[in-house]
């Protein structure tokens, strides 16, 4: 009998592990492993998705054209070079679907977002991993791996589950090195955490193959509504375009979206909270001799002297109520990725920490 085979690199991708929400026998639990708004989406955008229910019936615009709009007033870019996704992750599928293929690469660095080598594999590419160093993105190492086979290169900034970021010089040095059938995808996720970034937009504004993504998931608290955007030269829009699904984002998602990047307060409420609780509780962890790198994110990065104690850290944590996450995935094995929560969250952390090392809770 014929077998039904897959296309190539299907049968290699490593199922994408979301963080853990629950534990067994344990109540009042805090969910910090998924990076997520600890003050949950803009008010304005509830009542937009409240008074979406009544046009549930009705189809959603399949151009995006009033969220583009929305988009580019806020950020100052030409509607008409965005593309809206499902997340961010939708985006970066339609940039490996129409620019790689069998035979070809795509670079992405040794602790960038995991979804990058299944994005390659689903497009039947080969992934290439490339080391960081200290934790960083490395631009010379990337250039030392680029072959004729390049295609894409994916970079994270700020990283993630790092939480560190490169410099635009740094960024602008990998865009002038690579050769021109090379796409530079900058991966923004957590580009609202940091102050005066505009997340790469400048440099889609001055090479050709430079594309920037972003999301509504993490400091506008819309994970659950699965909205991202792309930015890049109109040419790349409009290849991405054509494998786009028509209807991919629903009227409720396009609804919340264009209401949560328009409330600016909220917004500030979030990014101002975030940056004060990110600093006191790394602050406090550092005195208690666990590390971390400066976050530019909505979490912190902290290390143990090994895998054996950052494991037992989780484990005392998941004992307290506590969810954090694990990153030997990543090549951090020594490291547990803790999202920046509230002030209870945050407190609960460092003397729950702080009691699994000895000290006074």
């Amino acid at each position: 009998m014929t077998q039904i085979i897959p296309q190539p690199g299907i049968m290699d991708i490593a199922l994408y592990q979301g963080g853990q929400s629950h534990v067994a026998g344990v109540e009042n639990v805090i969910k910090l492993s998924s990076n997520e708004n600890p003050f949950g989406p803009s008010p304005k955008a509830i009542e937009a998705v409240r008074d979406s229910a009544a046009e549930l019936h009705r189809y959603p615009n399949t151009d995006h054209a009033s969220l583009r709009a929305a988009i580019g007033d806020v950020h100052g870019l030409d509607p008409a070079q965005i593309i809206c996704g499902v997340g961010s992750d939708e985006v970066l599928q339609f940039v490996a679907q129409a620019y790689a293929g069998p035979g070809d690469e795509v670079i992405y660095t040794e602790h960038g977002f995991s979804m990058y080598p299944i994005i390659a594999r689903m497009a039947s590419a080969t992934p290439v991993m490339v080391a960081e160093r200290d934790r960083k993105v490395d631009v010379d190492a990337i250039l030392d791996a680029v072959t004729p086979q390049t295609k894409i290169v994916f970079v994270t900034n700020p990283g993630n589950p790092t939480s560190t970021m490169i410099s635009e010089a740094e960024l602008q040095r990998l865009a002038e090195g690579l050769p021109a059938q090379c796409l530079m995808v900058l991966d923004g996720a957590y580009a609202e955490f940091v102050d005066v970034f505009d997340g790469g937009a400048s440099l889609v504004d001055r090479f050709q193959n430079v594309i920037m993504t972003r999301t509504f998931s993490k400091v506008y608290g819309l994970g659950g509504m699965r909205v991202g955007w792309g930015y890049a030269r109109k040419p790349i829009i409009d290849v991405l375009n054509r494998v786009r699904q028509p209807f991919n984002l629903s009227l409720t998602a396009l609804s919340a979206a264009e209401a949560a990047i328009n409330d600016t307060e909220f917004l500030e409420f979030c990014q101002s909270e975030n940056a004060r609780l990110r600093v006191w509780m790394a602050d406090e962890l550092a005195k208690i001799g666990v590390p971390s790198d400066p976050s530019s994110t909505n979490f912190i990065l902290v290390r143990f002297a090994d895998q054996a104690e950052a494991e037992a850290c989780d484990d005392y944590l998941k004992t307290q109520g506590l969810i954090v996450r694990r990153v030997a995935g990543y090549n951090l094995p020594n490291a547990l990725r803790i999202t920046v929560g509230d002030e209870e969250a945050c407190r609960r952390v460092v003397a729950a920490i702080t009691a699994f090392k000895g000290g006074a809770a």
